[in-house]
């Protein structure tokens, strides 16, 4: 009997024995709390009016405008997120497969947007060089990393990104098999027994079934 590559790959297991069920309620908790943190950061920056320091009072009304707009928009997508996290964790704790779909669907944007900052460094070299330059004076070992070869910096930051890569995709396969986990949970729980005279009969659950005592056997009777 020839698998399907998703069956190939389907486990119910992941970090050698963690069920992907706990996974992903661990995962999408990680995840709220990060956004929460980023979002409280991001609340504490919009209600402290002191925080730029700029020579020119015109252009730092300027940039007070867009920064303010900027975080704003960072804090819409953090409560977001948050939501996303939580229809995820909660999806995976209920056993509802509906819940966890937009999680899902997040994680493989996310997954094609740092393969194409990955492709963008292998075509465009020179943007490592571009971004080290635009880096404070009292970065740490900023005159180090300058110091070394583009073949040699793209090298490095290409090998960063694909850990993250790797990692992230082994993240997804996860929150996948959890999500195929509870797919699978659900059609097991009513089964559907179809007779002769086209007519359908619903089972109850398997967990129901066995539960359920045992008839008594008849009595049997002795000849005299």
């Amino acid at each position: 009997m020839m698998l399907s590559p998703w069956d190939r790959w389907y486990s119910s297991t992941c970090c050698l024995c963690c069920h992907v069920r706990t996974a992903t309620i661990i995962l999408g908790v990680w995840y709220m709390l990060i956004n929460a943190v980023v979002l409280v950061i991001l609340f504490t920056a919009l209600s402290d009016p002191d925080q730029y320091h700029l020579t020119s009072a015109e252009l730092a009304n300027d940039l007070d405008v867009m920064d303010d707009a900027n975080m704003c928009i960072a804090s819409a997508i953090s409560l977001l997120m948050i939501l996303i996290c939580g229809m995820a964790t909660y999806g995976a704790y209920k056993l509802h497969a509906a819940w966890i779909i937009p999680f899902f669907c997040y994680q493989i944007f996310d997954f094609a947007l740092n393969t194409l900052v990955a492709v963008s460094i292998v075509v465009y070299p020179n943007t490592i060089q571009d971004y080290l330059q635009q880096l404070p004076e009292n970065f740490p070992y900023k005159e180090e990393v300058a110091a070394l070869s583009s073949f040699c910096l793209v090298l490095i930051v290409l090998l960063f990104i694909s850990c993250i890569l790797a990692f992230k995709a082994y993240l997804i396969a996860c929150v996948w098999n959890c999500y195929r986990y509870v797919c699978g949970r659900g059609s097991s729980e009513v089964l559907l027994y179809v007779t002769t005279n086209d007519t359908t009969v619903l089972l109850p659950p398997y967990d129901d079934s066995v539960r359920a005592p045992p008839k008594q056997r008849p009595l049997s009777y002795t000849t005299a």
